[in-house]
């Protein structure tokens, strides 16, 4: 804890050390990481894997892709914005209503682009339209001119298990190629999961 002028404290430094350190030991098996420079690779998209930590969306990895733009924020350790990229979306759309809600109360929903939305029936709206087209989606509103897609990894009655895929792109490449991207993305999450499965089964 850190003691500021006015007599109240904040936590310190350390504790985001170890936050850091525990979204590290939650990145997976090396294999898991290849997939994801793969998928980086292929495609030309930055990937990124999501999952909840301590109760909180966080990134967990990631894999840089050359044809997306460059985002200093979305490293492994990166936990805001759940409502406004499309891994925080894949994510609250995996909880209950009440869990949903619950989630924005602590943690807001603030307001990164004009284009964020900033209500709970904004974004359930939004969410809902993602579940019906097999894709969380956001165009804008986490980075002007940027988009998002988010697909599940891995679902599991455990929220902490729970582990979601999502790409970054040009705003423009996305709305003329959302289907691929969908495609690509899905199979993606696939080698991942395989990934993932194969390192559970290594170390069992």
């Amino acid at each position: 804890m850190i003691r500021r002028e006015d007599g109240t404290y904040i936590v310190g430094l350390e504790i985001a050390d170890r936050y850091r350190e525990l979204v590290s030991a939650f990145r997976g098996p090396p294999s898991v990481g290849e997939a994801l420079r793969r998928a980086a690779v292929e495609t030309g998209y930055s990937h990124y894997l999501g999952r909840f930590v301590g109760g909180r969306i966080a990134v967990t990895a990631s894999a840089e892709g050359a044809r997306s733009p460059f985002m200093d924020d979305m490293v492994p350790g990166f936990d805001e914005g759940g409502h406004a990229t499309a891994l925080g979306k894949a994510l609250l759309a995996t909880l209950t209503a009440d869990q949903r809600a619950r989630y924005l109360r602590d943690w807001g929903m603030r307001a990164f682009t004009p284009a964020t939305l900033t209500s709970p029936e904004a974004l359930e709206a939004d969410l809902a339209a993602g579940e019906r087209r097999g894709m969380q989606l956001e165009m804008g509103q986490f980075r002007q001119g940027l988009a998002c897609a988010a697909v599940n990894v891995v679902t599991d009655r455990d929220m902490e298990r729970r582990l979601v895929l999502a790409c970054a792109l040009p705003a423009a490449e996305m709305l003329t190629s959302a289907r691929v991207v969908r495609a690509k993305l899905t199979a993606a999450a696939r080698s991942v999961a395989e990934a993932l499965s194969a390192g559970d089964a290594a170390t069992a």
